[in-house]
């Protein structure tokens, strides 16, 4: 069931929040010990708030768009009186003090906040492998990964445990996932959605985004938590959105669509490669025009972001130094502790980013990598805004290759962030992506990414509407996970 016909159903009391909440727990019940999606289940307080619902529902009182609506989040956004790990030793036993200003938003549009969701350690991984508290499985082939770092929330939303759920994107966490597990899975433009209360990984490249099995409830879950915040400096005054209304294209009659020939590589795995060539002419075939264009710098795109995201990492994991809050392993000294306690509190990829991260910005090399890093940068940022002067939209395959064994990357680190090929670049220009189910390969999903301009996700909204309208890949679900 997707969001929205849950809403309507709800609207004219067919259906109960109750009733909606307890199916996702039952199937969270039933089939979560073989996926591990979450971290914890919030099951009394979300029947408590879906009884409230009800019963607020029935006296007529005017409720938000998600009110009853069932929503996991991803346990590195802070909901106040919960623990919040970030999937890492050292915040085991972390108690979040206060709320994300997206957890303040779903909360206010009535969401049912039904529980904390896995991820890759402080959201440094492709694969959900890296979790202190064990690997998420795929619910599509459970011997598979979800993806990465959201793969809980992925596959939460894949199983049917939740109707819509958080991630957040630093170089393709939610499109990555969302593609591997066959759901819709949105990043929005940089800044329009507040950051305060995301346990930061690189300040300048994460954004909270959604999963959902609809790109209409991407647009609806969108809405409620975008926007300017007076606690984040880098969140964007939006005008009045109207994403809802911008959602029904009749027809893509003379749309332009690019599609950069850097992306379809010789490492792509051929089915992927021809799943994401149908598509494209399915939207040719209804009137869209496909356009070859050149992104040049796509090659240094990969190199760019372990330059630049290491970086930020170091200095944002600073903090997690064993005094003031989180695991503490005692010392002699308080070096001693220091070493001691982010030995142990840290996972090996952690500890690798930021090693590298530190190396980047020590002296004598700052210049060489990442002051030469943030120029590619711009340039990477400057490709796009040239190839948008010829097309409306740009599509892209997600990820070069459907979901894998698990542990077949997870001691290769170069094959691990190889996976993120086709997402990092949109962090790096700070632009929009979504990735929506464009068929299967191999018998798992595949996902097409469309790429629009900055805070253009109406476009994005618009076609992927359109191709969910003219296709049917978003309504199949995992077979033993099938209602």
């Amino acid at each position: 069931m997707t969001i929205s016909e849950a809403k309507k159903l709800l609207e004219e009391k067919e259906l109960t929040a109750v009733e909606l909440v307890q199916s996702c727990l039952d199937n969270i019940a039933k089939k979560e010990k073989d996926v591990h999606a979450f971290l914890e289940v919030f099951a009394d307080e979300a029947l408590e708030q879906a009884k409230a619902i009800d019963l607020a529902r029935a006296r007529g009182e005017e409720l938000g768009p998600l009110a009853g609506i069932p929503i996991a989040i991803k346990d590195n956004q802070l909901i106040k009186g919960k623990k919040c790990t970030a999937g890492s030793q050292i915040l085991e036993n972390y108690t979040a003090t206060y709320n994300a200003t997206v957890i303040e938003r779903l909360r206010l549009a009535g969401a049912v906040l039904i529980g904390r969701t896995n991820l890759d350690e402080f959201a440094m991984g492709s694969s959900t492998e890296t979790s202190h508290f064990g690997t998420t499985q795929n619910p599509w082939n459970l011997s598979c990964v979800p993806g990465g770092s959201s793969g809980g929330s992925a596959a939460a939303v894949a199983a049917g445990f939740a109707l819509g759920a958080t991630g957040s994107d630093t170089g393709g966490s939610i499109r990555q996932p969302a593609s591997l597990c066959g759901v819709v899975g949105i990043k929005p433009t940089y800044g329009r959605v507040s950051r305060y209360g995301l346990i930061a990984l690189a300040s300048s490249l994460d954004q909270i985004g959604v999963f959902t099995h609809s790109v209409e409830d991407s647009a609806l879950l969108l809405q409620v938590i975008e926007g300017k915040d007076s606690k984040d400096a880098t969140s964007v005054e939006l005008p009045e959105t109207t994403i809802a209304e911008l959602l029904r294209l009749e027809n893509i009659n003379g749309l332009k669509i690019g599609l950069p020939k850097e992306y379809f590589i010789d490492g792509m795995d051929h089915e992927v490669g021809s799943r994401l060539h149908e598509a494209v002419q399915l939207l040719e075939s209804h009137g869209a025009e496909v356009i070859e264009i050149s992104l040049p710098h796509t090659e240094y795109a990969l190199a760019t972001y372990y330059i630049l995201q290491p970086s930020e990492a170091s200095s944002n994991l600073e903090r997690y130094d064993g005094i003031r809050y989180g695991h503490r392993s005692n010392g002699k000294t308080l070096t001693d502790t220091y070493k001691k306690t982010r030995g142990a509190g840290f996972g090996a990829e952690v500890k690798r980013r930021i090693m590298l991260g530190t190396f980047t910005l020590s002296a004598g090399y700052y210049d060489a990598y990442y002051k030469k890093a943030l120029a590619v940068r711009a340039l990477i940022r400057r490709d796009f805004d040239e190839a948008f002067k010829k097309v409306d939209v740009i599509i892209t395959p997600t990820s070069p290759c459907v979901a894998w064994p698990i542990g077949e990357k997870f001691d290769d680190p170069l094959a691990m962030y190889l996976a993120d090929i086709f997402t990092v670049s949109l962090n790096l220009a700070g632009l929009p992506g979504i990735s929506i189910p464009c068929g299967m390969a191999h018998g798992l999903p595949v996902g097409l990414q469309i790429v629009g301009k900055a805070f253009d996700e109406a476009s994005l909204f618009r076609v992927g509407s359109f191709f969910q309208s003219i296709t049917d890949w978003h309504t199949h679900a995992p077979a033993s996970f099938e209602s």
